[in-house]
């Protein structure tokens, strides 16, 4: 194989998904997909369904749940005549696609010469999908028919023409058909975009070829996976974390896992992991596994995706647990058990290999969605924001202040277009201070902001997080936990639930206060750098109590800027400060 040619095909895949990714983004009307980029697209094998590329600019959640969509159709194709020329398919049944019932994937296949040559796919998440909560997210759940409609693996278009039939179903359903059917023309008419590219880079390389060339980025990528993972001592590493409650029991929810590390292969062991919830913290087995991929790429960034850098991998996922629902109980809490698998995954490899592994990050996702009728159009409207929050210490640096979520990516909705889109205005939306773990490396801050409706409307929030906050590792601090509180009728409240609220009809002037996690510390506090505390102190990212009793500092001066207090260490009586508090620990 020549390795120019390889590159280049490769990279022409890879950007052949990012241009699907951009070119949804831009379609789109629905400001999920716009604004948060929640989607994502893919070139998947037509006989394995393992995947050949997938586009960077979508949500690393759908990194492999893609492929098990993909996996699953297959055979229920080819049980329906094979896939044929101008068909797409449509699903999003949550225990085979994974996620929840707005996440709504379409697979189409290309063919060279008649021959089926691959299958594309893509994930949209639509807006709402006509459950008992605008928006999809319904913390009191207890079945999958209380989130919306479920639509099994059917052919949405066939030979070319689109089942007009089905369309009308799905949009009588739901509350905003019109978004919905932009969004749907976008997702299918994304498929040409893929073909063409198809098209040229056939022309030029020959089917046969790009055939040769997709086998061995695979063969690459699976080498390069198991030379990463035989670099981790072999052995068993163990973890447990879990839910402050399921929005419906008041109770912990426990997620228990083992990875055993033996040469170049992993073993993800969920045996122990509680479930299934009564409410809506639950997710698919196949979800389960993509998460675990997730987390192994913000690890092992380099190995490129696709199918290939899954094959070292073992699972055992406990049937009816938490983590590989099944019907009937609802899933709508994806969001946050999603982001609780990468955290377990971190802190079990954190033992293993700490150079490479971060501490836990903000871990949930804490989705508040804000909806009603629009007073100035007469329209339905759904706004819906996914947390931002810090990410976790490492090795190398300090966490990601105000990050996405590590396991989705979803951005939060732009302030402007929100007021311009929305009935409600921010009153802020800033870096929460005093929120990360302390370390050597410090965990990033969260995020607070606050709204105010400025019409009737209906709020929902599925978080979590609150009783158990982000970890550190190596010695790190924890996190500050997360935070939610309504202030509506006058009267400052928190829900029982603590992150988890239905349906709270507010008024105008009514405020939704969040606040996200920071991300948990990396190492021990005193080991931090004396600039890197006066620093912090100054930009206001932790107090003066903090630097003095975590950090160990002493202050040689302050000075006044405007109405700033601005510190200045003194490195010698820190130094003598530190070194008593090891001494303190090493007595006591």
């Amino acid at each position: 194989m020549n390795p120019v040619t390889l590159a280049v095909v490769r990279g022409a895949l890879e950007a052949l998904g990012d241009e699907m990714d951009l070119h949804l983004i831009r379609a789109a009307l629905s400001p999920i997909i716009s604004e948060t980029n929640d989607c994502a697209h893919g070139l998947f094998d037509p006989v394995t369904g393992e995947t050949i590329a997938q586009g960077g600019l979508g949500l690393p959640l759908f990194l492999a749940n893609m492929q098990f969509t993909v996996q699953a159709l297959i055979p229920l194709a080819e049980a329906q005549g094979g896939f044929r020329e101008g068909d797409v398919w449509i699903t999003n049944d949550p225990y085979l696609s994974g996620t929840h019932l707005n996440d709504v994937v379409l697979v189409s296949p290309y063919f060279v010469d008649g021959k089926l040559f691959c299958l594309f796919a893509n994930t949209g998440h639509w807006m709402d999908m006509g459950g008992s909560a605008p928006g999809g997210w319904v913390p009191t759940a207890q079945e999958i028919h209380q989130e919306g409609i479920r639509i099994p693996p059917m052919r949405l278009v066939e030979g070319g023409r689109r089942n007009e039939a089905v369309v009308a179903m799905i949009t009588a359903n739901v509350r905003m058909p019109g978004q919905l059917l932009g969004d749907l023309a976008a997702m299918t008419n994304v498929f040409a975009v893929g073909r063409r590219g198809l098209d040229a880079l056939v022309k030029r390389y020959s089917a046969a070829l790009l055939r040769e060339c997709i086998d061995e980025m695979m063969r690459r990528s699976e080498a390069e996976m198991r030379a990463y993972i035989a670099d981790i001592p072999d052995g068993t590493y163990t973890i447990e974390d879990g839910f402050d409650n399921d929005g419906v029991v008041d109770a912990p929810l426990t997620v228990r896992l083992a990875v055993t590390v033996a040469g170049s292969e992993l073993h993800f062991d969920f045996t122990g992991t509680d479930g299934p919830a009564t409410g809506p913290m639950n997710i698919s087995a196949s979800t389960t596994k993509s998460m675990c991929f997730v987390a192994l790429k913000h690890i092992f960034p380099d190995v490129p995706v696709n199918g290939g850098a899954f094959r070292p991998t073992r699972f055992t996922i406990p049937e009816g647990s938490i983590l590989a629902a099944q019907y009937p109980v609802a899933v709508g809490g994806t969001t946050d058990v999603t982001q609780r698998v990468v955290d377990v995954v971190f802190g079990a490899l954190a033992q293993a290999v700490p150079d490479v592994t971060p501490a836990a990050p903000f871990g949930t996702t804490g989705v508040a969605t804000m909806s009603g009728i629009h007073p100035e159009t007469g329209r339905y409207f759904v706004a819906v924001y996914p947390y931002p929050g810090g990410y976790g210490g490492s090795a190398s640096s300090d966490g990601l202040v105000n990050g996405t979520p590590p396991g989705s990516m979803a951005k939060f909705m732009s302030v402007e277009m929100s007021e311009h889109r929305f009935p409600l205005r921010f009153d802020h939306y800033a870096i929460r201070d005093g929120s990360a773990g302390q370390g050597r490396h410090a965990g990033g801050c969260g995020t607070r902001y606050e709204i105010e409706a400025h019409a009737d409307t209906l709020v929902s929030v599925l978080g979590d997080r609150v009783d158990r906050a982000p970890f550190g590792v190596e010695g790190g601090g924890s996190a500050a936990p997360n935070s939610v509180a309504f202030s509506t009728g006058g009267r400052d409240w928190v829900p029982p639930m603590r992150s988890k609220a239905e349906k709270i009809g507010f008024r105008a002037g009514d405020r939704l206060r969040v606040a996200s996690p920071g991300g948990g510390g990396f190492g021990d506090p005193l080991e931090r750098d004396l600039e890197l505390v006066e620093n912090d102190l100054n930009d206001g990212l932790i107090d003066i109590a903090t630097a003095q009793a975590v950090y160990g500092v002493a202050v040689a001066q302050t000075r006044r800027v405007f109405d700033r207090e601005i510190f200045q260490l003194d490195p010698e009586r820190t130094r003598v400060n530190r070194a008593a508090r090891r001494a303190d620990r090493q007595a006591g």
